[in-house]
């Protein structure tokens, strides 16, 4: 793949959503894009309007379509970002492997059969998932598995709880944000780590190894997670906050940047690479 000279040609998949169409509003205003492509499913009720216009901007000569663009055709993109439902990421998956186009995938809630799948397109085409695109949920994950590794062994033992409050309408629990939280944190404390979700009735007294999970669903709260570390005297509180969608979007965009613009070839990718804090 040449490594792009002019505006990236983006297809956002998924643009008649609430996150897609913050792609496509902030890739218009982004003098490094060239909207080309705006797919949503057949279904929509936003079909043959203007991309631009559906995401609350000017026309911008893209209409939201359920067909993808032909394959070697002159707009096949540059760069997919989705930001879809996992039921349709299947399909954007294929299309990006036919006609080897970089992927970012923003969606959440992804099977392991999907997982697997985005590993095997990851052979042919360079693909960044990540739960959260947010350039400050990834920094805190990295910030939370340094405080683990520091307190790990402290006397008296290290309870983590993680919470987690998104917007009424989000359809998976927890968030696949604090699933990242836990794994990442589990990776510090050990094996022995069990993952509880909730707690109700007679519980006893909590274990060491736990990390317990609280999904919290209320109004329109763009995403917010709390990872509380617990010790015997003391606590810390990490906490990191959405005020509005545009951190997922623009996170989503600077992803396809780094992939055409750093030229880089085939694999999986994660935001923890496009923020250049992969451990080596």
């Amino acid at each position: 793949m040449a490594a792009s000279t002019g505006p990236i040609s983006l297809t956002v998949h998924g643009a008649a959503g609430r996150m897609g169409r913050r792609v496509v509003a902030l890739g218009l205003a982004d003098p490094d894009f060239q909207l080309v492509g705006a797919i949503d499913h057949g279904q929509s009720d936003q079909l043959g309007k203007d991309a631009g216009a559906v995401a609350g901007e000017a026309p911008a000569g893209i209409e939201i379509s359920s067909d993808w663009p032909a394959t070697g055709d002159k707009n096949t993109p540059q760069a997919v970002v989705d930001f879809s439902l996992p039921e349709a990421v299947d399909g954007c998956i294929a299309h990006c492997v036919q006609a080897g186009s970089p992927l970012v995938v923003a969606t959440t809630g992804l099977s392991d059969q999907q997982k697997q799948s985005l590993s095997d397109a990851a052979a042919s085409i360079p693909v960044v998932w990540a739960p959260s695109m947010s350039l400050a949920v990834n920094l805190s994950m990295k910030i939370a598995e340094q405080i683990t590794a520091a307190l790990k062994d402290v006397s008296g033992g290290l309870d983590v709880e993680i919470l987690e409050r998104h917007h009424r309408f989000k359809a998976d629990a927890p968030s696949g944000t604090a699933l990242k939280f836990g794994e990442l944190i589990a990776g510090q404390l050990g094996e022995s780590t069990t993952h509880v979700h909730g707690r109700e009735g007679h519980t006893g007294a909590r274990t060491r190894e736990e990390i317990g999970y609280h999904a919290i669903r209320v109004g329109d709260n763009p995403g917010e997670h709390t990872i509380v570390f617990g010790m015997l005297g003391e606590k810390i509180e990490l906490n990191v906050a959405a005020s509005n969608r545009d951190c997922y979007a623009s996170g989503a965009l600077a992803a396809a940047k780094w992939l055409i613009h750093e030229n880089k070839p085939a694999g999986l990718y994660s935001m923890f690479d496009v923020l250049g804090m992969s451990q080596d």
